[in-house]
C-alpha cells in the first residue's frame, strides 16, 4: 500500500493535532496577505512550529511470542521404594543421601540390598537353566558394572559363568553365595536416587513401603493447561525465573497424561493439566534451593528479521487497518502498515515506503 497522507487515524489526540494544524494553515494563509500589504518593515513572522512528539526508531529485529506457566524448582516426583525380601530392616539411608549403582541402599538382617540400574523389573528369580531373557542380561549388565564378570559380553543367557560371577558378587556383600538371583535382592532404578523421605525405621519389617526417592537433579515442573501442549516441545528453550534472577532452560520431558486441574483453593478448575519438565541449564542458577516458586516462559512463535516500533505508534483509521506517522525532520506523513506479531511491547509492521531507521511518531 502506498504512503496515505489522507488516512485518518482514530487517536483522538493526535487527530486533534492534525485538525488544529489545518486551521493554523487557513489563518495563517488568509492573514499573510494583510501583514504583506500593511506592515513592509515590520520584523518577519515566523511560523508556529509543531508540537514536540516523542519518536522512536523502525528497528530490524527478531521478535518471539512467549507464554509465561507458573512452576516448581524440585526434584522431581517421588517414588517409593518397597521392600521385597523377607526379613528385618536393620540399616537406612540418610533423608538427601544420593545413592547409585552397587551401593547399599538399606540392609536387611544386616546384609545390604544394593542399587541396580534398568528399567526391566526382575520378575522372576534367576539361576542356571531359567530360559533366555533380557531380565538376565540386565542382571550381567550390573554385575559388570559393580566388577564382577567373566561370563564375556551380557547377553540373555545365564550360564554357569553367570552363576560364578554371582557368586562372588554375593561373597562381597557377605550373602550366601548360591549362584542364584533373588527378584528382592536389589532395588532397581533408571539411574541414581535421592532419598526424599524414610517412610519405614531400623525394627521394622524390610517388606513393605521403606522410603522414598526423586531424581539427583533439581528441574522445574509446571502444571501447564492440556490446551496449550503444543508450547512444550521436548529439547525447546524456555526461560525459567527463579527468586528474581531468569536462566536458560530446556525442556526435557513433556507428560501424555492429563490430570484434573486445580485452582487457589484446590477445587478442580475445569482444565486438565499436564506436567511438564524443566532442567536448567545452569544448575548452579539456583543457588542451594532445594525447592522454590518459579516461573517458566515457553516461546510460541518467532519472526526473524522484521521491521519493529512500539505498540504505542499504531494509529488506527477511520478506513480500517492501521497507519504509522513517520517524522521526517519535523515533516511528518502517514504510512499504511499491516501489523504481525506483538512481543514485549513491540509490534510486527510492514508497508510501502517503511524502511529501517525511520521515525515514528509513538506515545511510548
Amino acid at each position: 500500500m502506498n504512503e496515505v497522507t489522507h488516512l485518518k487515524p482514530r487517536r483522538r489526540g493526535r487527530a486533534r493535532w492534525l485538525v488544529a494544524a489545518v486551521v493554523v494553515v487557513v489563518v495563517l494563509g488568509t492573514s499573510s496577505v494583510v501583514l504583506l500589504t500593511r506592515v513592509s518593515s515590520a520584523t518577519p513572522v515566523k511560523e508556529a512550529a509543531p508540537p514536540a512528539v516523542e519518536t522512536a526508531e523502525v528497528a530490524k529485529t527478531d521478535l518471539s511470542e512467549e507464554e509465561e506457566a507458573d512452576g516448581t524448582l524440585g526434584y522431581g516426583e517421588e517414588s517409593v521404594v518397597g521392600g521385597r525380601k523377607p526379613g528385618t530392616l536393620t540399616s537406612l539411608p540418610d533423608a538427601g543421601a544420593t545413592l547409585t549403582r552397587c551401593k547399599p541402599v538399606y540392609g536387611v538382617d544386616a546384609t545390604p540390598v544394593p542399587l541396580f540400574y534398568g528399567t526391566l523389573p526382575f520378575y522372576r528369580d534367576l539361576r542356571e537353566g531359567v530360559a533366555d531373557g533380557a531380565d538376565v542380561k540386565q542382571l550381567e549388565e550390573n554385575l559388570k558394572a559393580c566388577g564382577f564378570s567373566g561370563f564375556g559380553t551380557p547377553d540373555k543367557k545365564f550360564t554357569s559363568a553367570t552363576a560364578a560371577a554371582l557368586k562372588k558378587w554375593q561373597k562381597s556383600l557377605g550373602l550366601e553365595q548360591t549362584g542364584a538371583f533373588g527378584q528382592g535382592d536389589v532395588v532397581l532404578a533408571a539411574g541414581e536416587l535421592r532419598v526424599s523421605a524414610l517412610a519405614a525405621k531400623p525394627g521394622s519389617p524390610a517388606q513393605g513401603e521403606i522410603l522414598k526417592t526423586t531424581g539427583t537433579v533439581r528441574s522445574v515442573q509446571v502444571k501447564l493447561d492440556a490446551a496449550k501442549q503444543g508450547l512444550a516441545q521436548q529439547g525447546a528453550k524456555a526461560s525459567v525465573t527463579i527468586n528474581g534472577k531468569t536462566t536458560p532452560g530446556t525442556i526435557t520431558d513433556v507428560g501424555r497424561s492429563a490430570v484434573e486441574g486445580k485452582d487457589a483453593t484446590g477445587q478442580d478448575d475445569g482444565k486438565p493439566k499436564i506436567t511438564v519438565t524443566v532442567g536448567l541449564d545452569d544448575p548452579a542458577a539456583a543457588g542451594s534451593l532445594d525447592s522454590a516458586p518459579a516461573a517458566v516462559r515457553f516461546t510460541k512463535d518467532v519472526r526473524k528479521g522484521v521491521l519493529a516500533v512500539p505498540v504505542g505508534a499504531l494509529l488506527a483509521l477511520a478506513e480500517g487497518g492501521y497507519a504509522v506517522e513517520v517524522d521526517e525532520n519535523g515533516q511528518r506523513r502517514l504510512i499504511a502498515v499491516q501489523t504481525g506479531l506483538f512481543s514485549g511491547g513491540k509490534v510486527e509492521v510492514s508497508g510501502t515506503g517503511l524502511a529501517a531507521g525511520m521515525r515514528v511518531v509513538t506515545t511510548s
